[in-house]
């Protein structure tokens, strides 16, 4: 025989149902209600720019970034600061021109960092150390470029104005066996005036055989020629094949055979045609 149930007990049973299913009613509404968690990615990004680097010369390498606590859900509310130095067995006259920045928004456009090398031929590596920062927080990396000082050929052009010239600023393309290699820019030439264009290639090494550098003038739409008349100059030289032992032609060859002069006077003269001739 049951038990007879009493009036008190009766009341703290429905209680405690009551208590349960509220509780279980409450519960997921309050998880459901409480935010995500937010997201922030590590830092990505890299350094490019030219494997190969003549001696003597300034270089542009280009870095992007992004990420870490800068970006909270994919967007950019904080900061991110860069700054770049050179690592190598000689620095001497090398330095990295913009040694540090910000990048202060969210667009994808590659920070320029400029690099002045020296006459050292060696390898040489760009750091850059990368910190991605919040109001609370930050996280910093470090993305390098690895690149190579060589002795470069050297195309050399001596540019003179004839004497009713006055020549506007243009540009001279520099091409090697067809190949487009460079651009050098040439300002505003008076009349008998004399410009020394100097463009330096580096290379590893060019195959023995001839070879042809060619000056194309760009920009100038016919009114500046060479002395022979063309806006294109040109010029054949013989790189003589390296000697059997390899070991000996990496260690001197490449100095010897780097820094001919290959183009010598040549003559750019524009005639003056009033206020249209550009």
């Amino acid at each position: 025989m049951d038990a007879p149930v009493r009036p008190g007990s009766l009341a703290i049973a429905v209680a405690l149902v009551l208590a349960a299913l509220t509780s279980s009613a409450v519960v997921p509404a309050a998880l459901a209600a409480s935010p995500a968690a937010s997201t922030v990615l590590p830092i990505a990004g890299n350094v490019s720019g030219p494997g190969i680097v003549a001696t003597s010369t300034n270089v542009t390498f280009y870095l992007n970034a992004s990420g870490g606590p800068a970006y909270v859900d994919g967007k950019f509310t904080g900061t991110i600061r860069w700054s770049a130095s050179l690592a190598g067995a000689n620095l001497t006259g090398s330095s990295v021109s913009t040694p540090r920045g910000n990048i202060t928004n969210a667009t994808v456009v590659p920070v320029k960092i400029g690099v002045s090398i020296g006459a050292i031929v060696e390898p040489l590596t760009l750091v850059v150390q990368v910190t991605s920062a919040s109001p609370t927080t930050n996280a910093t990396t470090n993305l390098t470029k690895a690149f190579r000082v060589v002795v470069p050929y050297i195309v050399h052009a001596t540019l003179v104005a004839g004497p009713d010239a006055l020549v506007l600023p243009f540009r001279v393309a520099v091409a090697l066996d067809g190949t487009p290699v460079g651009v050098v820019e040439v300002p505003q030439l008076q009349p008998n005036a004399t410009y020394q264009l100097s463009y330096r290639y580096p290379s590893n090494g060019l195959p023995s055989g001839e070879h042809t550098f060619s000056l194309s003038i760009l920009d100038a739409h016919g009114l500046v020629t060479f002395s022979n008349g063309l806006t294109v100059e040109s010029t054949t030289f013989y790189v003589a094949p390296p000697p059997p032992s390899y070991t000996v032609w990496y260690v001197v060859g490449i100095v010897a055979f780097f820094g001919v002069l290959f183009i010598y006077a040549t003559r750019v003269a524009a005639r003056r045609r009033g206020t249209a001739r550009r």
